[in-house]
């Protein structure tokens, strides 16, 4: 349903957008140091259900604008192409300082599932996000559209639970390392803002 070269492309990104610290690895490793790999779990598990949300969130109001209009659906493709390099530029340019884990009390695992997960439901810029960033991978030629969303967003979810997982399990030994080397910051956002502009460059130039 979804051609490989894409789906290999997509896992690549995602991946590659996962593990370069963020404010959910941030989080989930605060999470785990101060609570224990249980609760870095659950807030892991809860920030990739609050994903899911935005994913289905998208799904629905972009296959109902497919099926409206593929003029529409293209529009908002290259909308998104646009907002992507936005981002690419805005975080390669963006000075970045050390970066330190925020400070986290310690809750429980159901709690911090809760934070988790309104945390990344109520933040508007993931939701932008997701809309920008879906689509790209989407071709209403290669079948149902609602299908390969769905395959797509189960993807990213499957794929943030387990860096999470990863992450929580080695708070210790990765927040440590983060710690030792604190000037991380400063070429983060020039990797980050790179995946991005060459991302939107990438499907611009291949819509074309």
């Amino acid at each position: 349903m979804v051609n490989l070269g894409v789906l290999t492309t997509y896992i690549l990104v995602v991946l590659g957008l996962m593990v370069i610290p963020g404010p959910a690895t941030l989080l989930t490793l605060a999470r785990a140091v101060s609570g224990g790999k249980r609760v870095g779990l659950a807030t892991g598990i809860g920030i990739a259900a609050g994903d899911l949300f935005h994913t289905m969130m998208a799904t629905f109001g972009l296959s109902a604008l497919l099926a409206t209009s593929a003029l529409a659906f293209e529009i908002v493709k290259y909308a998104g192409v646009i907002y992507l390099i936005y981002l690419g530029f805005k975080a390669f340019v963006e000075k970045s300082g050390s970066i330190d884990l925020p400070t986290a009390q310690a809750i429980t695992p159901m709690r911090a599932f809760r934070q988790g997960f309104f945390t990344e439901i109520l933040n508007p810029k993931t939701a932008l996000f997701f809309l920008a960033f879906l689509p790209q991978f989407i071709h209403p030629e290669s079948g149902s559209v609602i299908g390969q969303f769905a395959l797509l967003g189960a993807i990213f979810v499957i794929l943030s639970i387990g860096v999470t997982s990863l992450l929580a399990i080695g708070a210790s030994s990765i927040g440590g390392w983060l710690r030792r080397n604190r000037t991380i910051g400063r070429w983060q956002g020039k990797v980050i803002g790179t995946i991005y502009m060459a991302l939107g460059l990438r499907l611009a130039l291949q819509q074309q």
